[in-house]
């Protein structure tokens, strides 16, 4: 008798580790936006805990590393789309819409790459967005086209694209983008422009000269890597309404808060009003348009790689069991 209580207590706790749906829905079921979180090809394909949620609560996926130039071409002329294709198919088969990224950026960017000479270099950035955009033409709702292209001061970023093509070269990476997928939506996308300040005032003169041009940029990705060891974003409704009234959508692209270790309820609670912000500011505005998080369970996060001493970022915890932050988005 006492070891079928056991197991049954087991299985129990189980069940409510992998959380069900909330008596509201889904995250995805409670807002028009598209809610989204970046997805790893290899934790779809082995964790059946993962899958379940992640196709329960959103309606969108960003592949994390899947789509990123170095691993698909981490040899000039050798691709690799095993990973992105994976996640394609899996929106495909439920239902999901795909956010690409990316398509031009400093970092995981192949050594090859970066010994270019300008005239090369430009051909084959070229090359490289038709190949990738072509290849999943039609299957992306929106692609960020450039990341991180610019300092925290407001000045260009001096990445090899930067230093040798110049400052045409956003506008180019976006006009061949559109030519290898005319239906999917164009984004530039950055951190730290959640709120008004240089970096943003920058984005915003960068994309209403592009827009002066003819240029096909169609949105802002706001990326939302926010640390609760610093104030809230100053401005950011403001920031996200001056975006919109250019004629671009916006969406918030990369949302998690990091909180100091140990966690404790105390910084959970603020956690959940860091994100209950980013959330209601982009419900302020009708043309942000998504509301997606970079991972969804602390099991897989990348913050306490890269930020020592701080970790517990994501809506979900290591268990799959919803923090006071989803709470507060989903009541």
């Amino acid at each position: 008798m006492r070891t079928r209580l056991t197991a049954g207590i087991a299985a129990l706790l189980l069940l409510v580790q992998v959380a069900p749906a909330s008596a509201s829905g889904p995250l995805k079921s409670v807002t028009k936006r598209y809610v989204g979180s970046a997805v790893a090809a290899q934790h779809l394909s082995a964790e059946a805990d993962y899958k379940k949620v992640l196709t329960r609560e959103f309606d969108s996926v960003t592949p994390e590393n899947e789509m990123k130039w170095g691993t698909v071409e981490a040899v000039r002329g050798q691709y690799d789309w095993s990973g992105a294709d994976a996640i394609v198919d899996y929106a495909r088969r439920t239902g999901k819409s795909v956010r690409g990224h990316t398509l031009v950026w400093h970092s995981q960017l192949p050594d090859w790459v970066g010994g270019l000479e300008a005239a090369e270099l430009r051909g084959v950035v070229k090359d490289h967005i038709a190949v990738e955009a072509g290849r999943y033409r039609g299957k992306i709702r929106a692609w960020d086209v450039v990341n991180e292209a610019f300092n925290e001061d407001g000045t260009r970023r001096p990445t090899v694209f930067q230093e040798k093509l110049g400052d045409g070269y956003i506008a180019d990476a976006f006009r061949w983008a559109h030519k290898a997928d005319p239906k999917a939506k164009l984004y530039i996308n950055d951190y730290n422009i959640e709120g008004l300040n240089p970096k943003s005032d920058a984005t915003y003169e960068l994309v209403r000269s592009l827009k002066r041009q003819g240029v096909p940029i169609h949105g802002v990705g706001i990326q939302a890597h926010l640390s609760t060891l610093y104030g809230f974003p100053a401005g950011m409704r403001e920031n996200i309404a001056r975006f919109a009234a250019l004629g671009l959508d916006v969406a918030i692209t990369e949302a998690d808060v990091r909180i100091p270790l140990p966690v404790t309820p105390e910084k959970l609670e603020v956690q959940a009003d860091y994100f209950e912000q980013v959330w209601d500011a982009c419900h302020a505005v009708k043309r942000c348009v998504e509301f997606t998080t970079w991972g969804f369970t602390d099991r897989h996060s990348w913050v306490p790689d890269v930020f020592p001493g701080e970790g517990a970022a994501c809506l979900f915890d290591e268990n799959l069991v919803r923090k006071p932050a989803y709470t507060r988005l989903n009541p």
